[in-house]
């Protein structure tokens, strides 16, 4: 009964922000389009003055959590909407209101068996905010450490599985109803949505993940991540290192303490190429209300990152292949960079490169028309991964996730400084990480990993060496016995093929002889020809086998 009540809420909000335009200009099936004529409110509700994306973007706040997430992500994915769309997406605000006070710390002491008054000195049941997935308190610890503690709102994995299967049977229908459906792959998108959405539910993954970036900037000078307390962290609670710093949003603030804005800027573009290449392990959820400034020294700025619920990782192969394709493509070698993309497998083998080339050309060299600093890193790999969608490019899950985080980054850099330019800040470092992949240093590095490997091994090569040749002693013998077999099973054949052949030839002669001394006068008169050919084949047979 919920279920059906949760469609006709759907069908009620579709209605009265009059989504249905949305389906006026593409190419759906025939009885789409007799569906959508059979909708009568359409005839009855006015469109207004909003537009298409504002509605949607209203329409999925009315919705609930669930599927504003699901907007936000779909924001990220310029490759399948237009950028007005996207934009008005982007806007799209979580706000939910707390729950109790009383179910919050009852999730806590149920989780860590123990009462709130012996877990913290402190603890203040108001949340400092609230989400759709969790909300956060404020709490002090005996030793007088600050720290947050993050609960997951009760109920909510229901809540989403339901959404989920809704968000499932929506994008079923654009697969049916929609010729260009297929195309776009909705239900891959949503299915992508639920793994990170139920990620999100295992705070212990956040507290992981959070724990290997620290890890990772472990006394950095650039990048600050607060302590995780795995004492008093489980699936629904996490604690952590409470934070003082500056909202990076906060422009005002950040210019009345004297902030470095273009160091600031360009530190934001460093740490983006340290966690991809160096690290290959990235906070791909770097939206302002996760990134803060730290207060004390504002002439060299140090970033603060939390929330770490939704992190990006690529491959050796993928990190060689994107670098390359940067530096491509800024050289404009655009053969290069659509050979990168059929080498990396991103596209089919049998992609006609030169045609591949033609089409990259001709959306990336209107960009280079800019200066520099004003060309966009995310439209750029946006425009390359449309580009490859026409050629079959098969949907990188975690090139989605480079491309929203690098979005992210970008805007943020040039919001804090305009005159930020991302390649003049960002090349250094690829020329740099390649050179350290690909140099001598690089052999030697390799060389040294595998040492121990190789050490150990060694005690056991002369055995492996013995084995080996002995497998290929063997692999002779059979080669000769098999080879022996066949000659043999060739001669019985042959054998077999002559007395055939002796026997035809026999019977050739006897029929030649027969009908020659059956009546001598008459084969001579009427068939000398038949009679000698019988008996010249038969003789000839004979003779050769």
């Amino acid at each position: 009964m919920r279920r059906l009540l949760r469609i006709f809420k759907i069908a009620r909000v579709f209605a009265r922000y009059r989504l249905d335009t949305f389906f006026e200009q593409i190419n759906l099936h025939w009885y789409a389009r007799l569906l959508l004529k059979l909708m009568l409110w359409r005839y009855f509700i006015p469109v207004g003055s909003r537009s298409q994306g504002e509605r949607l973007r209203l329409a999925l706040e009315e919705l609930g959590p669930v599927f504003i997430k699901f907007g936000q992500m779909l924001s990220t994915r310029r490759d399948l909407l237009s950028d007005d769309l996207a934009l008005e997406l982007t806007k799209l605000q979580d706000r939910v209101p707390p729950f109790s006070s009383a179910d919050s710390q009852k999730l806590i002491e149920t989780a860590l068996n123990a009462p709130v008054e012996e877990l913290f000195a402190e603890f203040n049941a108001q949340p400092m905010a609230s989400a759709s997935v969790a909300q956060v308190h404020e709490a002090l610890l005996y030793n007088g450490e600050e720290v947050v503690v993050k609960v997951i709102r009760p109920g909510i994995a229901k809540t989403i599985k339901k959404d989920m299967d809704l968000l499932y049977t929506l994008a079923h229908l654009v697969e049916a109803l929609w010729a260009e459906g297929r195309r776009l792959k909705p239900v891959e998108v949503v299915a992508d949505y639920e793994n990170t959405i139920f990620d999100e539910l295992d705070l212990r993954k956040e507290a992981a993940n959070g724990s290997q970036v620290r890890r990772n900037f472990e006394n950095s000078p650039i990048l600050y991540v607060p302590e995780i307390y795995w004492d008093l962290t489980r699936q629904n609670v996490l604690v952590m290192e409470r934070i003082h710093g500056i909202p990076v949003a906060d422009i005002e603030q950040l210019k009345a303490q004297n902030t470095d804005m273009k160091k600031l800027a360009e530190q934001g573009v460093e740490i983006f190429f340290t966690q991809v290449f160096r690290d290959s392990f990235f906070h791909a959820d770097m939206h302002p209300g996760n990134i803060f400034v730290a207060r004390e020294n504002p002439s060299s700025p140090q970033y603060i990152a939390v929330d770490f619920g939704i992190v990006g990782s690529l491959s050796p192969e993928d990190q060689s292949y994107l670098a390359r394709n940067f530096l491509a493509f800024f050289q404009r070698d655009y053969r290069q960079v659509a050979q990168l993309h059929i080498d990396s497998g991103w596209v089919p083998a049998d992609t006609n490169v030169q045609a591949f080339e033609t089409a990259i050309r001709s959306v990336c060299e209107p960009i280079f028309e800019k200066p520099l600093k004003d060309i966009s890193f995310g439209m750029v790999l946006m425009g390359l991964f449309q580009t490859a969608r026409r050629f079959n490019m098969e949907v990188q899950p975690q090139l989605v996730l480079l491309q929203k985080t690098l979005l992210n980054i970008e805007g943020l850099g040039r919001q804090l400084y305009p005159e930020l330019d991302l390649w003049q800040t960002g090349q250094p470092y690829l020329e740099r990480w390649m050179k350290e992949r690909m140099g001598p240093k690089a052999v030697y590095r390799s060389m040294k990993q595998q040492a121990p490997d190789w050490l150990e091994k060694m005690p056991q090569l002369p055995q492996m060496a013995y084995d080996a040749l002995s497998q290929l002693k063997n692999l002779d013998d059979t080669r000769r016995r098999d080879m022996l077999a066949m000659s043999i099973a060739r001669q019985e054949l042959h054998k077999q093929n002559s007395h055939k052949w002796r026997w035809l030839g026999l019977i050739c002669l006897v029929i030649a002889a027969g009908v020659s001394f059956d009546d001598p006068l008459f084969v001579i008169r009427e068939l000398p020809a038949i009679s000698w050919l019988l008996g010249g084949v038969g003789a000839l047979l004979l003779l050769r086998h």
